[in-house]
């Protein structure tokens, strides 16, 4: 079989990514194991232009966001799926100086777009808000486990998937071209998470491991908006309520651990004045961060067919569809990414 690109993985970044390699006419096939994409299958999927205790606005957003909501709903049409819930996310505030702060923010240019209205007293009686908070606007959640599967249906359709194991002692390179068994491509790129850790041509790379623990639980109140500051609080679909999440560079090697739900618990009881909940599922997963909080984005250093595109930690679902078309832009036209994201950033340590 002769391709043009030979993706490893199909998570989130492998799912884009080749969606926009086969929209642009080339010829993709995607080695995946599904079992293995959990940091995407268990990720809330939030997408958020306001981000972290201080409440900041997310890294490169005015750039990213504009991408989110157009690709995911383009990719809902071709797949006849609906994935993408766009919806407010309402950040309380801690104190009368932050709602100042944020009254402030309203009418500067840089955050006017993101937000969607501000509370100077409590929006809901089941919150612990008694300083208001703002509601933000472009912003919501994918439900990543539906679009996986979907595409992935998408790609079986169309011979462009195997589910099977990916194992680099088959990969041959030659001149502008690799051979993996049966299958011919000009380039390889490696979307596989933590898999390219294992890598021999991206060992060298910093990934830095990051444990997520998320909950599923029955609550009463279930407003359309996310709730978040502290913990983020979702209401799903089917009327559970999807609650996380943990951070941990420690435990990797355990699964679902009592002191990460006891910390969720913990904070949504900080956010929540309803103290009822039953907990229904317990999810972990590991994110393919990186050392510097930037994806890898670039080309192997010696070898012109090989390419990553990988460490987009717990942010994937906002920065995979602005960095997707900076990937295929490489691929094509030999365009460099940016120098914040690309991989030459840690040629020096080789």
């Amino acid at each position: 079989m002769e391709v043009d690109f030979l993706l490893i993985g199909q998570g989130i970044a492998g799912t884009v990514l080749s969606y926009r390699l086969i929209k642009s006419g080339y010829k993709v096939m995607v080695l995946d194991q599904p079992e293995l994409n959990q940091s995407s299958r268990i990720a809330a999927g939030l997408y958020n232009p306001v981000t972290g205790r201080k409440m900041v606005k997310t890294w490169n957003a005015d750039l990213l966001f504009p991408e989110i909501e157009s690709l995911y709903k383009e990719m809902e049409q071709v797949l006849n799926t609906k994935f993408l819930h766009s919806c407010g996310i309402y950040r309380p505030f801690l104190s009368v100086e932050e709602q100042n702060e944020w009254m402030g923010n309203s009418g500067d240019e840089k955050f006017e777009k993101y937000i969607n209205e501000i509370a100077t007293i409590s929006r809901h009686k089941e919150l612990v808000d008694e300083f208001g908070g703002v509601l933000l606007n472009h912003s919501g959640y994918l439900d990543v486990n539906t679009m996986l599967d979907a595409y992935n249906s998408y790609l079986l359709d169309r011979n462009a998937v195997r589910l099977e194991a990916f194992d680099e002692q088959y990969l041959e390179l030659e001149e502008n071209q690799v051979n993996y068994k049966d299958i011919r491509a000009n380039s390889i790129v490696y979307c596989n998470g933590l898999g390219s850790m294992k890598s021999d041509f991206f060992a060298f790379l910093p990934f830095a491991p990051v444990k997520g623990e998320i909950l599923d639980i029955n609550q009463p109140f279930q407003p359309k908006e996310v709730i978040n500051r502290g913990v983020f609080r979702i209401t799903l679909p089917q009327g559970l309520l999807r609650v996380g999440s943990t951070y941990s560079w420690h435990d990797l090697d355990e699964g679902p651990t009592a002191r990460a739900k006891n910390e969720i618990l913990e904070r949504l009881d900080n956010l929540m004045k309803i103290k009822e909940k039953e907990v229904v599922n317990h999810k972990v997963g590991i994110r393919p961060a990186t050392k510097d909080r930037r994806p890898f984005l670039g080309k192997h250093p010696k070898h012109e067919s090989v390419y990553i595109f990988n460490g987009f930690g717990a942010k994937g679902v906002s920065l995979i569809p602005y960095y997707s078309k900076m990937m295929v832009d490489l691929l094509i036209n030999k365009n460099e990414p940016h120098s914040d994201v690309n991989i030459s950033r840690f040629f020096k340590y080789i």
